[in-house]
């Protein structure tokens, strides 16, 4: 197996890894966001979103998992790491990702309304010391679905809440 495939497989191990985090999060109510945090092909965190559950705007996936990530290895800095997410980065999440000096960033979905790689917004990246390298739409669809079922049941469930009153 040539060592492009060999990668291109273990992306794909570790964005099902964040679809499994993207889960959890659903499971829990939240929007389901996953992420993984990877070095030299080892895993130094995993995380959902949380954010009505901590109560804590904060507590997006990306964040928790760079949060427990350096943590791990004592630095705030991760140069080595690569993040594996389940939704395009929003503006917080994409700085948080660029201040740790992130080396890799994978994402599978879009973001139509938060997106700061490239749906909303798209940062200033010659006015910026560190890039890193940004890849998305790896199992789009996976993540996408997740998206659609979560936000479909929330609107049925509004939906039954106002024809009640």
């Amino acid at each position: 197996m040539s060592r492009k495939k060999r990668k291109l497989f273990q992306d794909e191990d570790f964005m099902r890894l964040a679809l499994q985090e993207a889960q959890k999060a659903m499971n829990k109510q939240e929007v389901p966001v996953g992420a993984v945090i990877v070095t030299s092909g080892k895993i130094l965190a995993r995380a959902h979103n949380q954010p009505l559950r901590r109560s804590d705007p904060t507590a997006h996936a990306e964040i928790l998992a760079l949060r427990t990530a350096c943590r791990r290895v004592k630095n705030y800095r991760l140069p080595e790491a690569e993040l594996y997410v389940t939704l395009e980065p929003c503006a917080m999440c994409l700085g948080a990702a660029i201040q740790a000096r992130l080396k890799r960033i994978i994402y599978a979905a879009s973001d139509p309304k938060a997106g700061a790689v490239k749906s909303v917004l798209t940062f200033p990246w010659e006015k910026l010391n560190h890039q890193p390298q940004i890849e998305g739409g790896l199992l789009e669809k996976e993540a996408a679905s997740l998206l659609k079922a979560f936000f479909q049941a929330r609107r049925q469930k509004k939906k039954e809440k106002d024809d009640q009153n």
